[in-house]
């Protein structure tokens, strides 16, 4: 079985992911094929975007979002991902037990005695009314039934029960707004996909070409990381045929579409800003394709990175329209003069075009 390397899975990545060359796709295309964009920071999508996309335009995704192509919601790991909206109603059912339990990870003492069935129900009556609703408001309305458990666990629950929305402004660009939800299938008009028949996983099937597409090879444990589903392996048992396998050179075995895009492990890569959470970094189990043991922390942590030579080398942000960077390892002067380049176009995107400035540190000694 062909073994493959550190930075031949590195190129691979930064190949299906749009870091190695910038995409002239739709906007929308880009966000389904990276099987979304995790979003909890509600401007940082279009940073990711327009690291990925030539000559993007933020306020393209604006329109997608209130016009209802794209949604913000809870879905893969329970985190909020921007997601075409053809996937999210999709995908949503197929998540729903993994939503529940990572709540009640969370909260099962404060939910101790609360029926999730009634609580649904309850939920759903609250949101028919089509106002969009805080999660604490959602909470506490459905305290008045349930006192005992608190708002937070109330409402946290309801919104993994209830397939639900966060509703624009939330999330267009350069607006700050508050979260407010509703009801995925009113905000969209039409019911979410239900469940496939017991013993068969189309939607699984899905998730994992999806996946392959955007981040293989990778290993199942890779793809339960993305996703936090666990129960994929049947649907990979269930494609064997279609797929292609190689190693890494720690013994796992990974999993490939056939003709997915697998570059010379020698093909340079030019330096990208990513933004904070960006699932090509966060979308594996073993995250060492791109970024240091040394480092992981910061992909959890909400630090935005620079890559250099496809891996991990700085962290950056934003003081008075210039775009800091914080070097993690010595650059070189061809790589320090990538990363101020890179780094000023970064600056006037964000600025709209008042300022292309850029501070890099000292490298650490």
């Amino acid at each position: 079985m062909t073994v493959l390397d550190t930075r031949a899975l590195n190129r691979a990545t930064l190949a299906r992911q749009m870091l190695l060359e910038r995409a002239d796709r739709p906007v929308l295309d880009a966000v389904a094929h990276l099987g979304g964009l995790q979003a909890q920071e509600p401007q940082e999508p279009f940073v990711g975007l327009w690291s990925r996309l030539r000559a993007f335009d933020p306020a393209v995704l604006s329109s997608l979002l209130t016009e209802r192509h794209v949604v913000r919601t809870h879905l893969m790991r329970r985190t909020v991902h921007l997601l075409a909206a053809a996937d999210a109603m999709a995908w949503r059912t197929r998540h729903d037990t993994m939503l529940r339990q990572r709540v009640l990870g969370v909260y099962r003492s404060e939910l101790d005695g609360v029926d999730l069935d009634e609580l649904a129900a309850a939920g759903r009556s609250v949101m028919t009314d089509g106002e969009p609703r805080s999660m604490t408001e959602i909470g506490r309305a459905l305290g008045e039934r349930w006192p005992s458990a608190g708002p937070r666990a109330l409402g946290e629950m309801a919104i993994a029960l209830l397939p639900m929305t966060q509703l624009p402004p939330r999330g267009v660009w350069r607006t700050k707004a508050g979260v407010r939800n509703a009801l995925l299938s009113v905000w969209l008009g039409r019911e979410i996909d239900r469940s496939a028949p017991e013993g068969s996983d189309p939607v699984g099937q899905v998730l994992v070409r999806r996946y392959l597409a955007a981040f293989g090879p990778a290993a199942t444990a890779d793809l339960r990381a993305w996703c936090g589903l666990a129960g994929l392996p049947a649907a990979v048992a269930a494609m064997r045929e279609e797929l292609v396998t190689f190693r890494d050179e720690r013994g796992r075995t990974l999993i490939d579409l056939p003709d997915a895009p697998r570059p010379d492990p020698e093909t340079p890569a030019p330096v990208r800003f990513l933004p904070a959470f960006d699932n090509a970094i966060l979308g594996y189990d073993d995250r060492s394709r791109i970024i240091d043991d040394a480092h992981r922390g910061l992909s959890v942590a909400g630090e935005r990175v620079v890559l250099v030579d496809g891996r991990v080398a700085a962290t950056w942000g934003v003081e008075s329209n210039t775009v800091t960077v914080s070097p993690l390892r010595g650059l070189s002067r061809a790589e320090r003069t990538a990363v101020a380049e890179q780094g000023g176009a970064l600056a006037s995107f964000l600025s709209d075009d008042e300022s292309d400035r850029v501070r890099v540190a000292p490298s650490p000694r």
